[in-house]
């Protein structure tokens, strides 16, 4: 599992680097992100950024003062995040650069970070169930006391309904009931192997963990899989101001969480 990824993502490092900036509707992913982060992050502090890619949220936290350490599976990644570290002059922010898998955060001690996130999806790529229930409690193994911990994954429902709109002559074919059945996705078919989410699966997950929940939001909202309506619509601003509004005042309603491509949940720990 950790070769196939790390190979998808070593010949899509530019793509992951401007995936959440690319229009309107990518960057609902981005700025919801931010927005409950701001609500929940410590004021300053050590923050993990793990599985961080090309290191987006790295650079926009250093820029807001945090200090941070990113990890990544996938060398590529991380080679081009110094360079856009580097650009952004958040060097000194900037704490460590470290390849490794957020299964195994061993070389962290106990209650290090003042927050952990894992964005984007990572946790998505651990197919295991016990991998990914070890990544869960590393994540908050290296989370000190009331740290908040913030995880977003890729939702089933929001794929299974792209599936219907993009890929309809996959549907009832074997690897579609895999992952329609148990989110398991095997990673032949133009994306990597993946674990879809369902949200009351991820709330469960870290409900058995010594953590408050805090907040659950689908990041794409009530918008997921309308890239080309939303994009419209972001052309005109009142409109989009409106939309903004909207989106936000129902991204926590758990029936959006559930159709959102991306699904994100923010822990304490206790």
């Amino acid at each position: 599992m950790a070769r196939s990824v790390k190979k998808f993502y070593t010949g899509k490092v530019k793509t992951e680097w401007n995936r959440l900036i690319q229009d309107a509707y990518h960057k609902l992913e981005l700025d919801t992100t931010l927005y409950f982060l701001k609500k929940y992050l410590p004021k300053k502090g050590l923050i993990l950024d793990a599985g961080g890619g090309p290191g987006r949220y790295t650079i926009d936290l250093a820029k807001q003062g945090y200090d941070i350490i990113l990890l990544d599976l996938t060398p590529a990644n991380l080679e081009f995040a110094k360079k856009q570290i580097k650009k952004a002059k958040v060097q000194n922010k900037i704490k460590g650069v470290i390849e490794g898998s957020i299964t195994d955060l061993s070389k962290f001690p106990n209650n290090t970070f003042d927050a952990v996130i894992c964005l984007g999806g990572p946790l998505s790529h651990v197919l295991d169930k016990k991998k990914r229930d070890k990544a869960i409690f590393e994540l908050i193994r290296v989370a000190k006391k009331g740290a908040p911990v913030a995880v977003s994954v890729i939702g089933r429902l929001a794929v299974l309904a792209r599936a219907v709109k993009i890929f309809p002559e996959e549907i009832g074919l074997p690897h579609f009931k895999k992952y329609r059945d148990t989110g398991d996705y095997p990673g032949q078919f133009g994306f990597t192997a993946s674990h879809f989410f369902l949200p009351e699966e991820l709330k469960n997950l870290f409900a058995k963990k010594k953590v408050k929940i805090l907040a659950m939001a689908g990041l794409e909202g009530i918008g997921s899989n309308l890239q080309e309506k939303v994009n419209q619509l972001a052309k005109n601003k009142k409109r989009w101001s409106a939309w903004l509004e909207t989106h936000y005042k129902f991204c926590t309603h758990p029936a959006i969480i559930g159709i959102s491509k991306h699904q994100l949940i923010i822990c304490k720990k206790l």
